[in-house]
């Protein structure tokens, strides 16, 4: 496993004794083979420390929304009085040499009067040069000579600021030069605990199991998401004497392994993104180093975790910019990751044969008008008809027109069929009943009327005699649902969405579990039935989250491909996705897959914000406005003729335009604040390079961070 670089490697070699050196001679046959002596005590070495140890140990921080924390060191904020490079290091240099030169004057005596302090001060017999008196002179003279010298060495180093220099420039290189050896085991940060010795288990005197889940991070049996589980296991089950006592007869009984996920996975099957799960973050990118960019996000990593996540975000995109790839499947493996450490559960929707990560990385794949997939979808998520009746309206009307009157007359039609046929056969209708009702079938109408009379329900027997008249006026939405439920009443998806009980499709109310789900819509042929589907499950996801009852668990929805699946009641129930511990990811390839009157709202219903490279400026138009604006300071330079000077400057004014063709000028520069977009839409639609991209953050805490240009590629 590879954790940000670090690699796992074996402890030992072949065994077998060691060959004899070079030039050893043979030794003679049945001559006794000599004991081996004991060999001299050798000092103790320390055993390599492993992956998880140095992943453990790795300091952690995030100064602002998006930063990637693993290993991070935040940036000091800048000193407004720090002086630029180029002048501090030329400063230096200059009063170096000037005091070089001032002492060497000094030595070869071009300046007499600098010893005449010591000739003030001495008896007059020093410098008679009777016995001993001389040397006497002399050692004065290298005194103060001494002095003088650490003075004007001070006064350089004050003038040229070389205390600057040494901390700017000598001590971080010295730093570099003291390394730890690469099989010596990490140290843990004095200033935090040290994960690999669990000190919450020990601080709760449960040192049995600190020591036995140590002993599974030293020997490298343990992994990321393994103790990401156990450690979430412990925390749950702390208050709960029972609940202590399971967890304590796990971890002795199977170490590492204890408290697996359902599907006995341990980790997926491969990773394309580095992951940091003690933060819940995945990194997808870095922070370029641009003056429009924040401080602390220059050169920062950049990732995504549950906090931002549980905001929404928005990529919009054209094909081939990288969303899938850079962007939506690191989140969703991220998310897997998650759910396989019991923090998180996730259905990722996507095209068959979108990148969306192996079939392997989830639990359960949904390869519609596929007939070898083995798992189905619930075509309604609920056994309420009239929750049922909304979240259909709201997928087959979609963003046609009229808007919230359509779906709640498309609402009320649905719940006319629905309650009366639940209450009469225990269950929703198929698909292909459900579209004979709705186009009025007299002799559906019929059997489903003698059913409700058997079952003695007049209540919905009057429900569905509404339904009946309604059919026949003119302008009934009937016709419109019957048209709109037949795109799935074909022959691709025959076998799928089962009401009958021969199979167990899956609901949104999983969710409630760390399952990791993945739909595949049908590739080619079947566009308008991919949106009511996509349009489906958004709005099973929406109702399904807001009412769990137990919402510990963090649920996101993936949706690789977002068009056409927009409507007034779908980004209402974005915003409800914050309270309810849930998120959303939906991918655009431009907002003219959303309906105009809707554009505005989705930009503000999404907390994370991200335009990628080559989207157009209508695109851009909307996350300018989004993103707002910023006071900058800009520099006016003004020319004009210079005509000041007599006659001689004015006759080498006019020599020289004459050979340059260029008037003399002279210019005036006017600084002042201006307030101006933090990207304007032609800096988005042109100015943003190929694999780059520019995001917004907002984190469910309130924390947000301006638009950050993301290389994605580093």
């Amino acid at each position: 496993m590879d954790y940000e670089g670090t690699q796992r490697f074996g402890r030992g070699g072949p065994g077998g004794q060691a060959p004899p050196p070079p030039g050893t001679p043979p030794r003679p046959a049945g001559a006794p083979v000599p004991r081996p002596t004991a060999p001299p005590p050798m000092p103790a070495k320390a055993p390599p420390a492993s992956a998880l140890e140095r992943w453990l140990r790795t300091p952690r921080a995030a100064d602002a929304p998006g930063i990637y924390g693993f290993g991070h060191t935040p940036r000091p904020k800048p000193d407004p009085k720090q002086l630029p490079a180029r002048r501090l290091l030329g400063g230096a240099l200059l009063t170096f040499l000037v005091g070089l030169l001032v002492w060497s004057m000094f030595r070869d005596g071009y300046f007499g009067f600098w010893i005449w302090p010591v000739i003030w001060f001495t008896p007059d017999h020093w410098r008679s040069g009777v016995g001993t008196d001389t040397h006497a002179f002399d050692h004065a003279t290298r005194v103060w000579a001494f002095l003088c010298t650490l003075l004007l060495a001070w006064i350089c180093a004050r003038i040229g600021n070389w205390g600057q220099v040494w901390k700017r420039y000598a001590v971080p290189a010295l730093r570099k030069l003291v390394t730890e050896p690469e099989d010596a085991p990490a140290a843990a940060d004095p200033g935090m605990p040290d994960l690999a010795e669990w000190p919450d288990l020990r601080a709760a005197g449960r040192h049995p199991l600190a020591d036995r889940l140590a002993a599974e991070v030293r020997t490298g049996r343990m992994n990321d998401v393994d103790f990401v589980r156990i450690r979430r296991a412990w925390t749950l089950s702390l208050g709960d004497p029972a609940r202590i006592a399971a967890f304590t007869d796990g971890v002795l009984r199977e170490g590492a392994e204890a408290f697996g996920h359902p599907s006995g996975a341990r980790d997926l099957p491969r990773r394309a993104a580095p992951h940091d799960l003690l933060t819940r973050q995945v990194r997808i990118g870095r922070g370029a180093d641009d003056a429009r960019n924040p401080y602390q996000h220059r050169g920062s990593g950049i990732a995504l975790d549950p906090t931002l996540l549980g905001t929404g975000l928005l990529v919009v995109g054209p094909a081939g910019s990288g969303k899938t790839p850079l962007v939506v499947r690191p989140a969703a493996e991220a998310l897997c990751l998650q759910a396989l450490a019991g923090q998180a559960a996730v259905v990722a929707v996507g095209a068959a044969g979108a990148d969306l990560g192996p079939a392997d990385a989830y639990d359960v794949v949904i390869a519609l008008a596929d007939p070898t997939s083995r798992y189905d979808l619930d075509l309604y998520g609920t056994d309420d008809p009239d929750a049922a009746a909304g979240v259909l309206a709201e997928a087959l009307v979609g963003e046609h027109t009229g808007g919230s009157v359509e779906v709640r007359r498309a609402a009320t039609a649905l719940g006319q069929i629905l309650g009366p046929f639940h209450t009469a056969r225990g269950r929703f209708p198929a698909v292909a009943e459900l579209r004979e009702l709705l186009d009025g079938t007299p002799h559906a109408f019929a059997v489903l009327r003698d059913a409700l009379e058997a079952a003695s329900a007049p209540a919905m027997i009057r429900e569905l005699d509404a339904r009946e008249r309604q059919t026949a006026q003119r302008g009934d939405i009937g016709p419109l649902l019957a048209e709109r439920i037949a795109l799935l009443d074909r022959r691709a998806f025959a076998g799928f969405f089962d009401v009958t009980g021969r199979s167990r499709p899956f609901t949104m109310r999983a969710l409630e579990h760390p399952v990791r789900v993945r739909i595949d819509l049908p590739e080619r042929g079947h566009t308008e039935a991919s949106r009511i589907l996509v349009r489906l499950i958004l709005a099973q996801f929406t109702a399904a989250v807001v009412a769990r009852r137990d919402r510990s668990l963090f649920a996101c929805l993936v949706l690789d491909d977002a068009s056409h699946t927009v409507t007034a009641e779908s980004v209402r129930g974005l915003g409800r996705l914050r309270s309810a511990n849930a998120g959303a990811v939906m991918a655009l390839r431009t907002f003219d897959d959303v309906p105009e009157a809707l554009r505005t709202a989705l930009v503000g219903a999404m907390g994370c914000r991200m335009a990628m490279s080559g989207i157009t400026t209508w695109d851009g138009k909307r996350f300018a406005e989004a993103w707002g604006t910023t006071w900058v300071e800009t520099r006016d330079v003004t020319r004009t003729p210079d005509q000041s000077g007599g006659l001689p400057r004015r006759l080498s004014r006019g020599v020289r335009k004459v050979f340059t063709g260029e008037a003399v000028t002279t210019e005036s520069v006017t600084v002042r604040e201006v307030e101006r977009e933090r990207w304007s839409a032609s800096d988005l639609a042109h100015g943003v390079p190929a694999g780059h991209a520019v995001v917004s953050f907002t984190a469910t805490t309130g924390e947000s961070a301006p638009p950050v240009l993301v290389d994605l590629r580093g």
